[in-house]
């Protein structure tokens, strides 16, 4: 009804119009004036006068057009006056009310909508929330290794906090904390009331819950709006926590000053003590710093600390949470403080959590990083991390003056997954970060034999293939066995490896093919560049310590590898997961040829170079020494764990050490490792059927021939022969980094010195080396007859049975 009310009036008002406009006005086209005389020709009308005639005509005609419709509708509704309602004198202030509060109850509403959706989704962020610009760093079992930026080093579980120290909190902050629902309106005004009667800001109004929502989900901004989002965010915390994991959550990520974040942090920063440790005095100190930390922290303004301590305590009192006489006692006691840094600052696993920060960057975004609030968590055993670093520094501090040796790393990995579960860079980590598992690059010397031998394997050979324990010469290049000591006789694969004979270990590379032997490396985890010359075989080309270990991990699992890492995954401020590990592993060998180069190895420690690494279960490895003994290698491996360890000096001078003092420190950590890791054998390797995985490449040199041996005995030899220039050079090249060693009988070290001499590459022919590069002879060196199948082995007095913190008297001899 009222819609046909209106419609007629407005069309009654239009019909009105138009019945007195029927008319319109007329125009004289011509004027008196232009009016033609009699005989003469009538005046034409200007342009304007036509434009003025044509609207006219126009108009008329739409009039006479309309006239049929303007009585149609006239008929149809009638000539009705306004509605009575209409009329009423107040008409248009009833109406503007009615507007106005219709539109503040949809502009309420809409604020309402904008307010809700401006709220976090995701309430739950309470319980992962880092603060921005943190990065923590965790072991494999959670413990945190480094943070850094505004995060506590430690969580506090609500059980660990005694009730005094959670009522001191309450009392300062929120005293009706376990009554509400997030937001106070009691707590409000009586803050407003005490500030007026203070003078001054002695009462929050923001609940615990309140500060919670402000810490996790808001900025500091002091607006209306920013307070109305965190009173609604309050709510919502409420109506899904209960009151103790709020507590908690609060405890964990309140700052309270001087750097300290969380109450864990604070109790240990001002008293040196647990929360659970705290005194009612400390605790009402720590509750007192909340509402201005820079103003009450008691390390920067004791005097404010100490007067904001009392008043919490008053109130406590007032509460009713402690007895006026406790209140009483505890405001004259003095406020006492014990220092201590803070734990977060005093990261473990230095070289690895250098390692970790270094690899982040390639697993995550710039800008998610520079946001902050990262938690990464690594493969880290910290147990095992702790004893490396303990034997990493005996071994340097008891015996590295002695040997001559300032500098050790180790690296321990599990070759099922390739996760690293210790790393040790070095040592003294404040005055030098450089990271000799990762960063320095060293000769391995007979370290890397076991890949020729493997390559010889993959393509066919048996172990049991022999070849010629001679003086060697090939294109112009003569390696050496230990002493320059050859048996002139037929040895086979695994004898040499055993011994660590370097002759040999060239003939197999010339049998085998430098590809071969590269692509092999390359494909079981070496990632250094290798050089295809002949002394590649003995371990010229450089390595780290952590690619050398991830390859022998292919030995041990089977000829799988498993790619190295240690960031296992990356969590973002939210909890959200941003980056999981999820290598693909490759097949470099096959399970036959890995399980026989194992066996292989198997013989280096149960009677060769590597008996200081005896453990009491089944071990294979792998002694290497560079030239001049510059370098002292250990690798060696159980099928669930593979340990890497170097010896040496940053500045590349030689030491007196030998590489059986690198077993030997092998030996100490596992022994303390296997603690965790169950007995497990090796598989047995299937010597009569060999499959071939790998073709051969024979290397074709131009000259080749051996030379008249001298004595009849073998020689082990686990020092770097001399390394040749590009095999296109025929000239006599004299490289000063490859040298031979003869080690003497005697374990005193300055006998030791005197018995190593310089040699230089030898030329084509077979001429002894000149005298002036020659040092006087030396005590025999360690042999061993060849139709011996277990080796016989010089040693010093090396009491397997001795405890894991013993070091022996002196490294045995070694033979490579």
């Amino acid at each position: 009804m009222k819609y046909k009310q209106k419609l007629s009036q407005f069309f009654h008002n239009l019909a009105n119009k138009l019945e007195n406009s029927e008319q319109p006005p007329k125009v004289d086209p011509i004027d008196s004036k232009s009016a033609p005389v009699a005989g003469e020709k009538p005046v034409e009308a200007t342009p304007e006068e036509k434009k003025v005639n044509l609207v006219s005509q126009a108009s008329s005609k739409a009039l006479e057009t309309f006239k049929p419709l303007k009585n149609k509708i006239t008929t149809l509704i009638g000539n009705s006056p306004l509605p009575q309602w209409r009329q009423h004198p107040r008409f248009g202030l009833y109406l503007g009310l009615g507007l106005g509060v219709t539109g503040g109850i949809l502009g309420v509403g809409w604020g309402i909508y904008r307010l809700e959706s401006s709220l976090p989704q995701n309430i739950a962020d309470i319980q992962t929330y880092a603060r921005p610009g943190t990065l923590t760093i965790q072991a494999a079992n959670g413990e945190i290794l480094k943070q850094n930026g505004p995060s506590t080093y430690e969580t506090v579980k609500i059980a660990q906090v005694p009730p005094l120290v959670q009522e001191a909190f309450i009392a300062s902050e929120d005293r009706r904390f376990r009554e509400h629902g997030g937001v106070d309106g009691q707590g409000i005004a009586r803050a407003l009331f005490s500030n007026l009667r203070a003078g001054g800001v002695v009462e929050g109004g923001s609940t615990i819950t309140q500060q919670l929502a402000r810490i996790v989900f808001l900025s500091q901004e002091r607006s209306f709006d920013r307070k109305l989002r965190e009173m609604r965010i309050a709510q919502k915390i409420e109506d899904k926590y209960t009151k103790d994991q709020i507590l908690e959550r609060y405890f964990h990520l309140v700052y309270l000053g001087s750097g300290a974040y969380g109450l864990a942090d604070a109790a240990w920063l001002y008293f040196s003590k647990p929360v659970d440790k705290l005194t009612l005095a400390e605790a009402a100190t720590l509750a007192g710093i909340v509402p201005a930390p820079s103003l009450y922290s008691p390390l920067e303004n004791p005097k404010s600390a100490l007067e904001r301590r009392n008043i919490v305590l008053k109130t406590m009192a007032e509460v009713g949470f402690i007895t006026a006489a406790q209140a009483k006692l505890a405001i004259a006691s003095p406020l006492v403080l014990k220092t201590s840094p803070l734990k977060r600052l005093q990261r473990q696993a230095a070289y690895f959590t250098d390692y970790v920060e270094k690899e982040l960057p390639q697993l995550v975004p710039a800008k998610t990083l520079e946001a902050g609030g990262l938690v990464v968590k690594t493969t880290l055993n910290p147990r095992w991390q702790s004893e490396a670093e303990e034997v990493v520094e005996r071994a340097v501090s008891r015996y590295g003056q002695w040997q001559n040796f300032q500098q050790a790393a180790l690296v321990a990995i599990d070759p099922k997954n390739g996760q690293i579960k210790a790393m040790v860079g070095g040592i003294d980590h404040d005055k030098n970060q450089f990271n000799r598992v990762t960063q320095a690059k060293r000769q391995p010397g007979s370290t890397f034999k076991p890949f020729v031998y493997a390559a010889a394997i993959a393509a066919g050979k048996s172990p049991y293939s022999s070849y010629k324990d001679a003086q060697y010469v090939v294109d112009g290049y003569k390696p050496e066995n230990y002493g320059d000591r050859y048996s002139g006789r037929e040895v086979s694969m695994r004898d040499a490896l055993t011994s660590s004979l370097n002759v040999v270990a060239v003939q197999v590379l010339v049998a085998v093919g430098w590809n071969p032997v590269i692509k092999l490396a390359q494909d079981m985890g070496i990632q250094s560049k290798l050089l295809p010359t002949y002394s590649l075989a003995l371990g010229a080309s450089e390595v780290n310590l952590l690619e050398l270990t991830s390859a022998y991990g292919t030995f041990a699992n089977n000829g799988v590898h498993q790619p190295v890492y240690g960031i296992n995954q990356v969590l973002d401020r939210h909890g959200k997961v941003i980056y999981q590990a999820n290598f693909k592993p490759k097949t470099a060998l096959n399970q036959n040829t890995a399980a026989t180069m194992t066996w292989m190895l198997q013989d280096v420690v149960n009677s060769g170079t590597g008996t200081p690494a005896q453990i009491g279960r089944p071990v294979a490895g792998k002694t290497g020494t560079s030239d001049k003994a510059r370098d002292l290698w250990f690798v060696g491996y159980i099928p669930q764990l593979v340990t890497g360890i170097w010896l040496g000096n940053d500045n590349n001078k030689p030491t007196n050490g030998a590489s059986t003092m690198s077993a030997w420190m092998w030996r100490q950590f596992m022994l303390e490792a296997i603690k965790d890791i169950p007995y497990q054998g090796f598989p047995e390797p299937n010597l009569g059927k060999r499959p071939v995985t790998l073709k051969a490449e024979p290397i074709k040199p131009r000259r080749t021939y051996f030379t008249q041996t001298t004595n009849n005995r073998l020689a082990s030899s686990d020092e770097g022969s001399p390394t040749e220039g590009p095999i296109r050079r025929r000239r006599r090249v004299r490289v000063s980094r490859e040298q031979t060693i003869v080690r003497s009988n005697t374990s005193e070290p300055s006998q030791r010195r005197s018995s190593r001499r310089r040699t230089s590459t030898a030329p084509t022919s077979a001429a002894a080396p000149s005298p002036q590069n020659t040092a006087p002879p030396a005590a025999e060196p360690i042999t061993v007859p060849v139709n011996v199948a277990a080796p016989e082995t010089r040693s010093v007095p090396l009491e397997v049975t001795s405890p894991p913190d013993v070091a022996p008297p002196a490294p045995p001899a070694e033979r490579r």
